[in-house]
């Protein structure tokens, strides 16, 4: 029989130890917001891939379209012989996009992709080479978004030296003691002191930081954001990677600001766990590289796209992005209800707009120092009540949960209790 353990002797052996794994929980099948392992120990999935199933493992519909495509064919190179998933695709997400004016969207493969071709157009746009982002802010594991990222560890440690003319600006979290005003502060002294604003081609941010603890983005930072790009001729560019397609309560998360980008990055959730990225932006700016300069070999697969049309069928037809916001209000209910209770860890700063809620495990209650040692149990302990997490966070100590929100009630109860219980352990 394939266990656990052999699989993971195996996995050792064979896979480099910089992949990491956050669970030796090696899946065999899964089901909407369900998942049983090798040895056929059923889990509630409140990790959804790192954010990739909004509409959950294995949606109906999802592999209907991929299998309809599959019949005709599985790739030509988009760049070679084209096909109408793409486009309809495209036009699609242009027509929903917080965009101002007339968008365009090019499909690649990953976020970093994404991000990196969001870049290279914004470049291409403003013949500018300067990039800011922001600390704790994660775009991606190639060279540039790694630079990109505003975390050290794991991702930028021993890949040094990093690309040039890419600044950090810190990012307003109150439990930090970073205001907007901080972090506004911060850029007019980028401007000073590194890149005069006439050389940086575009800010980009993500509206509620992923990786780097579920922070959201404030109104009145987006906004400030916007008013200075528009004064130095610099491109907005968001990145929706994990934020997208209804995970926060809007089918993009910059939306709540009211704030229109010039650029948005996206991939996750868009194809329902098959590989596909985008970035939609200004038809303008989108048009700025040359033919040739933009596209991959594998770029916009049409068995992805197949996938993402059925995925933005479901969130309209399930009406998913209403999901989110009865998700997120039963989760931050019921993570309010253990906070209060006095024999479980301290939890402190529950957080989140729409279903993309997280907190932190801190060292006492009512403080806010970060016990990343005591969040390492609470995930395992969730693991043997069937529960899958994930952590994330500057401080390594914030939880974060990203259940589909295909999920029952039944199976969302489920995972709450189980977290209550490990929270309790």
């Amino acid at each position: 029989m394939t266990t656990n353990a052999s699989l993971q002797a195996r996995r050792e052996a064979a896979v480099p130890r910089g992949v990491g794994v956050a669970h030796p929980v090696f899946a065999a099948r899964a089901e909407n917001s369900e998942l049983w392992d090798e040895e056929g120990r059923r889990y509630v999935d409140f990790a959804g891939g790192i954010a990739v199933l909004n509409t959950g493992h294995r949606h109906p519909k999802v592999i209907a379209a991929v299998e309809a495509q599959m019949a005709r064919f599985t790739h030509t190179c988009f760049q070679v012989s084209p096909y109408e998933p793409y486009i309809a695709l495209a036009e699609r997400l242009n027509a929903i996009a917080p965009i101002e004016g007339p968008a365009k969207t090019i499909f690649l493969t990953t976020g970093a992709e994404a991000l990196e071709n969001a870049v290279k157009i914004a470049r291409a746009a403003t013949g500018r080479p300067g990039i800011i982002t922001f600390a704790g802010g994660y775009h991606g594991r190639t060279l540039l978004t790694m630079a990109m990222t505003g975390k050290v560890l794991p991702y930028k440690k021993h890949f040094a030296p990093m690309p040039a003319e890419v600044y950090h600006a810190p990012f307003p979290f109150e439990p930090f003691g970073v205001t907007v005003a901080d972090s506004l502060r911060a850029i007019e002294t980028i401007f000073r002191a590194d890149i005069e604003p006439s050389r940086v081609a575009a800010i980009a941010i993500e509206p509620v930081q992923g990786e780097g603890g579920f922070i959201p983005a404030p109104t009145e930072l987006l906004q400030a954001l916007r008013k200075l790009c528009d004064q130095h001729g610099i491109l907005l560019i968001v990145d929706e990677v994990q934020t997208g397609f209804g995970r926060t309560g809007r089918m993009f998360a910059v939306e709540h600001s009211g704030v229109k980008p010039d650029l948005i990055a996206v991939a996750k959730s868009l194809a329902g766990g098959f590989p596909l990225s985008g970035v939609i932006g200004r038809a303008a700016v989108m048009d700025a590289p040359e033919p040739g300069g933009l596209g991959g070999t594998y770029a916009g697969n049409p068995l992805a796209c197949a996938a993402a049309l059925a995925v933005l069928d479901v969130i309209e037809e399930e009406k998913l992005v209403d999901r989110a916001n009865a998700i997120g209000a039963a989760i931050t209910s019921r993570l309010h209800k253990i906070a209060a209770r006095n024999d479980v860890a301290p939890i402190a700063a529950i957080r989140g707009p729409g279903a993309m809620i997280a907190f932190d495990v801190v060292k006492e209650r009512g403080g806010y120092e970060p016990d990343a040692e005591r969040t390492k149990q609470v995930l395992a302990k969730a693991r043997e009540h069937g529960l899958i997490l994930l952590s994330c966070g500057v401080n390594y100590n914030t939880v974060r949960l990203l259940v589909p929100l295909t999920v029952s009630d039944a199976v969302l109860d489920e995972g709450l209790l189980a977290l209550e219980q490990a929270l309790a352990a």
